[in-house]
């Protein structure tokens, strides 16, 4: 058997769920905000889906005090309170982590960070291959050859895996072990953890490669000279400090159980139930099969935030969707549109399993061909093959056009630029024609790539990536992941072609022609074949006018924006953060005057324990679950209107101050 456990870090990526769909946040006919919950689920299901783990345990952190705050009471007492939505979706969480029969670690007295360190050593003493799912870089301190980080995807980037070379790398260290005294040096921001004032990471990773550790830094303290010798000499006892709260605890009363770990079958009413509470249509349908339906609610009226769907231009102002001949709301039309487009039951297909027809275009009459070909299509998938994630630094590598399914072209490119622009010459005709519709995913990467080269396209364009944002606002968002969903269909992996990640990564340049072809011209196949299915959900979604209008046109303009670069007064900026500065802290000797007392503005701790304790604003204060005060800008701007002049003070204190970071 695969010996491979997943231990997920809860809290980590639950933020990260919740803030992932923040701009577009998914709510119930009831109002109920449940962005982490389907950012949660969705992540799960990816790891299991992809990963094949053999085990998985989700390890949660319970919000008791622990040893770390009683060594020091500012421990993470810079963060600012955690979102109502996010409190009211973990019990949620827990009940869908339950129902898929997968255990939750939890002790109170340790994070979970702790948890997470002590099953992973357990596991590896067992023989797994031990994988931690956290995008918290503190993690590396655990990390072996057979324990290793994977953090998830984000923003656009793909899933990392880091081991000891990579984690060494990453802190600029010769191994793991000292990544704590990285830490104990420079601090933590995150957990507001000191460090030495004044030492920095690039200052800590010097002094471990002359010292080897933080103690022998300390021990040799007085032979490092200057301002820095100082500031090491005063910093010794928050050094030490630092790096015990920088450690995580390997040997918390917890235990790696194999049976319990084990992978399970999925308890199916358990799903059925928390899926219909959350109104998971699409989803529970994917899961369950197409039996699943979620019962009608008894509100229909959203009285919570912008509802779903609701789409604004640049100015904020809402864009008004088309009305269907039904009048049917996009929330029902979408509803409408999971039950007349049935999205498969598995994504089964593959390149292997399926017929295509896939040409290389190596020869001077092939490409004659293929241009007459293309010239009489109306519509046009093409993707560009580079040597770079950003178009403005790739050589181009090839082209791939697709005008029916399971049909394409691949155009590879010299690798000699003054003939890869002699050959785009070629396909100048087709480039210039305004009659046609050139379709992408993510199009505008191409078409930065191409003006690079001094081409413009002409006609108009439609980009697979966008057209399912409007009619599905949340989830991820790559081309793989849409093809599973929508298609069925499973995509050679980009890591096929050129390995994972890293030093010895490849490029696109270093493949053969005839494995690129293969990839290249699937991409553009597959593209095409979305946009024939995203066409009739825009439609039922009612949102063919927000395409069209607001996000198609801005492919070009956004394009040539980064083509042009933007100017920026660094004069200006410069003058104004010292403005800004001066105003905050005009504003911050306010509070401290009104307050009677000096601390720390920045710890929601202190400052709730000044407003509700010494000054009394409110005995009716609401405290978090970990008993600190809850000081959101929502409280602040309740007692400003009250007539306190203290919150008004700490509002602009924090507006300003976030105004100079960004």
């Amino acid at each position: 058997m695969d010996k491979r456990v997943f231990l997920l870090d809860a809290f980590a990526l639950v933020f990260r769920a919740y803030y992932a769909l923040i701009r577009s946040p998914r709510l119930t006919s009831t109002g109920k905000n449940t962005n982490a919950q389907f950012g949660f689920t969705n992540a799960l299901l990816d790891l299991i889906n992809k990963q094949k783990p053999s085990h998985m345990a989700v390890c949660f952190d319970t919000g008791a005090p622990t040893e770390r705050h009683t060594d020091y009471a500012d421990y993470k007492a810079n963060r600012q309170e955690t979102p109502e939505d996010i409190l009211d979706a973990v019990p949620d969480i827990k009940k869908i982590i339950e129902a898929f029969n997968i255990p939750i670690v939890e002790l109170d007295g340790f994070e979970a960070d702790d948890v997470i360190g002590t099953l992973s050593k357990q596991a590896e003493q067992a023989g797994y291959e031990v994988y931690m799912v956290t995008p918290d870089k503190d993690y590396g301190q655990l990390v072996s050859e057979k324990i290793k980080i994977y953090k998830p995807a984000y923003g656009g980037n793909d899933a990392e895996i880091l081991g000891p070379a990579e984690v060494c790398a990453r802190w600029n260290i010769t191994d793991v072990s000292q990544v704590i005294d990285m830490l104990g040096m420079m601090g933590d921001a995150v957990d507001n953890i000191p460090g030495i004032p004044g030492v920095g990471e690039k200052t800590a990773a010097k002094f471990l490669q002359e010292y080897g550790s933080l103690e022998n830094t300390l021990a040799n303290a007085d032979q490092i000279k200057g301002a820095m010798g100082e500031k090491v000499r005063k910093g010794k006892e928050l050094a030490v400090l630092s790096k015990k709260l920088a450690t995580i605890i390997t040997n918390v009363p917890v235990a790696f159980h194999e049976e319990d770990f084990k992978l399970k079958e999925w308890n199916r009413e358990q799903l059925k139930e928390i899926f219909s509470a959350l109104e998971f249509r699409t989803l529970g349908k994917r899961l369950l099969g197409d039996d699943f339906v979620v019962p009608p609610s008894s509100r229909s009226v959203v009285e919570k935030q912008m509802p779903q769907g609701v789409q604004t231009d640049l100015f904020g102002n809402i864009i008004s969707p088309e009305v269907s001949q039904s009048n049917a709301s996009p929330s029902t039309a979408s509803a409408s549109a999971d039950q007349e487009d049935p999205l498969p039951a598995a994504a089964d297909k593959n390149i292997t399993n399926t017929v295509h027809d896939y040409q290389l275009v190596a020869t001077e009459q092939a490409l004659t061909d293929l241009i007459t070909r293309l010239k009489a299509e109306p519509e046009i998938c093409f993707d560009t093959e580079t040597t770079n994630i950003d178009a403005n630094l790739a050589e181009l590598v090839g082209l791939s056009f697709s005008v029916e399914a399971t049909k394409a072209w691949y155009v590879p490119c010299p690798a000699d630029q003054q003939h890869t622009r002699i050959l785009l010459q070629r396909l100048l005709p087709l480039f210039t024609d305004s009659s046609k519709t050139w379709i992408g995913h993510n199009i505008k990467y191409d078409l930065l790539v191409l003006k690079w080269y001094g081409i413009e396209l002409a006609g108009s364009l439609y980009d697979t990536m966008l057209a399912h944002y409007v009619f599905e606002p949340e989830g991820k968002r790559s081309m793989d992941t849409l093809s599973e969903k929508y298609l069925g269909y499973v995509p050679v992996s980009i890591e096929e072609l050129i390995g994972k990640k890293g030093k010895h990564q490849l490029t696109m340049r270093d493949v053969e022609v005839e494995k690129i072809k293969e990839y290249a011209c699937e991409d553009a196949d597959i593209t095409w074949q979305l946009k024939q299915d995203f066409v009739s959900r825009v439609r039922k979604a009612s949102v063919e006018n927000i395409l069209k209008e607001v996000e198609l046109p801005l492919i070009s303009v956004l394009a040539d924006m980064e083509y042009e670069g933007v100017t920026i007064d660094k004069d200006f900026l410069q003058e104004y953060s010292v403005s800004l500065e001066k105003e905050a802290k005009v504003a911050e000797e306010a509070v401290y005057k009104e307050a009677g007392v000096r601390f720390n503005l920045a710890s929601p701790k202190q400052l709730g324990e000044v407003l509700f304790d010494k000054l009394q604003l409110d005995p009716d204060a609401k405290k978090t679950k970990t008993g600190q005060y809850q000081t959101g800008e929502d409280i602040l701007s309740k007692l400003a209107a009250k007539g306190h002049r203290i919150a008004e003070d700490i509002l602009t204190f924090r507006e300003l101050t976030k105004l100079q970071s960004t």
